[in-house]
């Protein structure tokens, strides 16, 4: 497989929360980069062209676009 990532992304295991239009819901971060992160959601939901991705416990909130998806596992780009 050819790596396409200008960084690359460490393994993580972390709570975060999808947010955008005054709404959010929980996910799970999978992986993170400097450009970028692998986040899981539960069910399948449409996510809008960005939005923000709020890592509670690295005080970190991204704003992001999805990039990929594969049923419920997601690629985003930050912004």
């Amino acid at each position: 497989m050819i790596e396409r990532r200008e960084s690359p992304r460490q393994r993580v295991y972390k709570r975060g929360t999808i947010a955008f239009n005054g709404a959010g819901f929980d996910c799970t971060v999978r992986n993170l980069s400097g450009g970028g992160a692998r986040i899981d959601i539960d069910g399948l939901v449409r996510l809008p062209e960005h939005f923000v991705l709020v890592i509670e416990s690295d005080k970190v909130m991204h704003r992001c676009r999805p990039v990929w998806s594969i049923a419920q596992r997601i690629g985003v780009a930050f912004e």
